[in-house]
């Protein structure tokens, strides 16, 4: 193809089943070689009529007091099955005598297409910060109804009831693992072997199918120090990204939850990674090339913690990364709380100096670039 080509010579795996061609081809279209593996089924959303059938039978039967709504593509086959089978108009006037929590922008836009309005939805689209915005509040009697989203939300569902609530899931639709698994156990060892630059994932049980296969195969430590050193993990949206938390790994995501954006990063990302990243930083010259650091041309050692935590800030140089992110980029068997992440800041201002790091009250923290 003509016109610049700043892919070229990166290997970039796919993991996504779903308008895979239309990413493969954006890739392509930049000049990587894309290496596909499916992690989820290629029949998307697999919905039992009859259990959903009940499902929405018990929601009916009783008074709702809250629903948490939480995919756009779920929200949309609920209403559609209902009014296939006459209860369409029951379930919204249901649903719409309740309070309403949306996950994110796509189950909003699903549920104003039926005239619904959400309360409340945070800005992150992240389904824990649902879940943190009812913790402070007494639950105690309340009816919620929750839709499920592809993956379990037992857990969910568990923590609810312990704050007094009567919870109902309403399992719309299952994602199921890919049928041929040997696509996805080769791209296993790719990421092992860091022979591959980057991975990408449109969707957080694609991240959970990925570590699940990767248990089996005795490689999915390997899999985890790959992410953490070598091999980038591109995720769509905050969503995605927050399926690695549990693992340590880091990512990436562009700011817009879109397909292109997220190939649009990774264009800078990679080449940005090989040549390395040079910044003014509160008035000194910061050099990141590889495993070594350079503040005004001196070799600076830094301890894995406060590296991965300044590898994490320049991703996005002088864009506030919030203390969960920074903590789920520290290496795996530091502590698991913000705690660590406030010592490896402590530590990166110690051996960089302390106007390096900004803090951002109530934030995170962000790099002191330089305008």
């Amino acid at each position: 193809m003509d016109g610049p080509l700043p892919l070229r010579g990166y290997r970039v795996g796919v993991t996504a089943a779903r308008k895979v061609d239309e990413q493969i081809a954006l890739l392509q279209r930049r000049g990587a070689e894309v290496v596909w593996a499916p992690a989820l089924s290629l029949e998307p959303n697999r919905v039992d009529d009859a259990s959903l059938r009940a499902a929405t039978e018990e929601v009916l039967a009783r008074p709702v007091d809250m629903f948490l709504a939480t995919t756009g593509i779920g929200m949309r086959a609920w209403f559609d099955a209902a009014d296939g089978w006459g209860l369409g108009e029951a379930l919204v006037a249901a649903l719409g005598r309740a309070e309403i929590l949306a996950r994110g922008p796509k189950s909003v836009g699903a549920l104003r297409r039926r005239g619904l309005r959400e309360l409340w939805a945070p800005e992150s689209e992240c389904f824990e910060d649902v879940l943190e915005h009812l913790r402070g509040r007494s639950l105690e009697g309340l009816r919620i109804v929750v839709q499920e989203h592809g993956q379990s939300l037992s857990m969910v569902a568990h923590a609810l009831r312990r704050q007094g609530a009567d919870v109902t899931v309403v399992t719309v639709y299952r994602v199921e693992s890919a049928e041929d698994l040997d696509p996805l156990f080769r791209l296993i060892d790719l990421v092992a072997d860091r022979a591959l630059d980057a991975v990408t994932f449109t969707s957080a049980p694609a991240v959970a199918a990925l570590m699940d296969a990767a248990g089996p195969t005795g490689r999915r430590d390997d899999v985890v120090a790959a992410f953490q050193a070598d091999v980038v993990a591109s995720c769509v949206g905050p969503v995605t990204a927050a399926a690695f938390e549990l693992w340590g790994v880091p990512t990436i995501h562009p700011e817009r939850n879109r397909l292109a954006a997220m190939v649009k990063q990774l264009e800078s990302e990679l080449p940005s990674r090989s040549a390395g990243v040079s910044l003014e930083v509160a008035g000194h010259t910061l050099l990141l090339h590889g495993d070594e650091v350079l503040l005004d041309g001196t070799p600076v050692r830094l301890s894995p913690a406060p590296f991965a935590l300044l590898q994490a800030l320049l991703v996005n140089p002088g864009h506030v990364v919030s203390r969960r992110e920074l903590l789920a980029a520290l290496p795996s068997g530091t502590a698991g709380s913000e705690h660590a992440v406030e010592m490896a800041v402590a530590r990166l201002r110690s051996a960089l100096g302390t106007r390096i790091v900004q803090t951002v009250v109530k934030r995170g923290y962000r790099l002191a670039v330089s305008s």
